[in-house]
């Protein structure tokens, strides 16, 4: 049985993002690992999903979230999330955020309980290619990771995998060391598989 993979890329420059070309090359490294792959794909930036409105709310509601419907049933079926995420101006590009905001429902893919909400997308595993002009990693303008982090567990996806190519900007070969250091961290995480605790 192959391995379902749902792989969402929000670069504006496309196939030609940084963090598009290493969702591919993580692509690879997963067939190569786990043999046959299903893979569900969206470029927000070719194809981009309406911004979350009233209409939005307002079709929600009364069963007609066509579009929302059919994102979550993408990401039911996925065994693996693979999201392409660059940093514009300290956060996630607006065509994911509205991605994000059209899978988190109420009642579908997470719920409110007494002792707080729960996600009900488990069971999945998420990579998460994150590219920077600078270098943020572990300091207060990394706003990216603890907002991806913090929304995925919402969902239930808690074991999330962040892979950063960070200096992009920064001269050729501050470029290129942040490149080669996202791509040894591709193989590394493939290559440890599954694990059942959250990780940073």
């Amino acid at each position: 049985m192959s391995t379902k993979i749902l792989h969402i890329d929000s670069s504006i420059f496309g196939e030609g993002g940084v963090s598009s070309k290493l969702g591919a090359e993580l692509l690879k490294r997963l067939e190569s690992q786990l043999g046959e792959l299903a893979v569900s794909y969206r470029d927000l930036s070719a194809d981009p999903i309406p911004h979350f409105d009233a209409n939005t709310i307002a079709a929600i509601s009364s069963g007609e979230a066509q579009l929302s419907d059919q994102l979550i049933a993408e990401l039911q079926a996925a065994d693996i999330l693979v999201l392409g995420v660059p940093m514009y101006n300290f956060g996630v590009p607006s065509q994911l955020k509205a991605w994000f905001d059209h899978v988190a429902r109420a009642g579908v893919t997470f719920k409110y309980t007494e002792s707080g909400p729960v996600g009900l997308v488990q069971g999945k595993q998420a990579y998460v290619l994150a590219s920077r002009g600078g270098k943020y990693q572990g300091t207060p303008a990394d706003s990216q990771t603890p907002f991806v982090k913090t929304f995925l567990g919402f969902l239930g996806i808690t074991d999330v995998r962040f892979i950063y190519a960070e200096g992009l900007n920064m001269g050729e070969d501050s470029r290129a060391e942040g490149i080669a250091s996202a791509e040894t961290a591709i193989a590394n995480w493939v290559a440890k598989g599954r694990v059942s605790q959250e990780v940073a």
